[in-house]
């Protein structure tokens, strides 16, 4: 699909120049810099997401699951030779 978009001048030499020097056309860059863009957006907002979920649990809550998970690799290993 083609659009068109308005970019500072220095900015569009800058893109002038890295898509030379990369040796792709400059529409590639230009679309590969947005599906990066929004990838890293995209990741930023699960990771936002999760910190807000953990931030409101009682870390107390998952005390006793830990620990059940420490028990049960000793357990597991109680008679291995290392």
């Amino acid at each position: 699909m083609k659009t068109a978009i308005s970019l500072p001048d220095r900015l569009f030499e800058e893109a002038e120049k890295a898509a030379r020097s990369m040796g792709i056309p400059r529409s590639q860059l230009f679309a590969k810099a947005l599906e990066e863009f929004i990838e890293h957006h995209r990741h930023e907002n699960v990771t936002e997401r999760l910190n807000r979920v953990y931030s409101q649990t009682d870390s107390d809550e998952f005390k006793d699951i830990s620990n059940s998970g420490l028990e049960s690799l000793r357990d597991l290993t109680r008679n291995d030779s290392w």
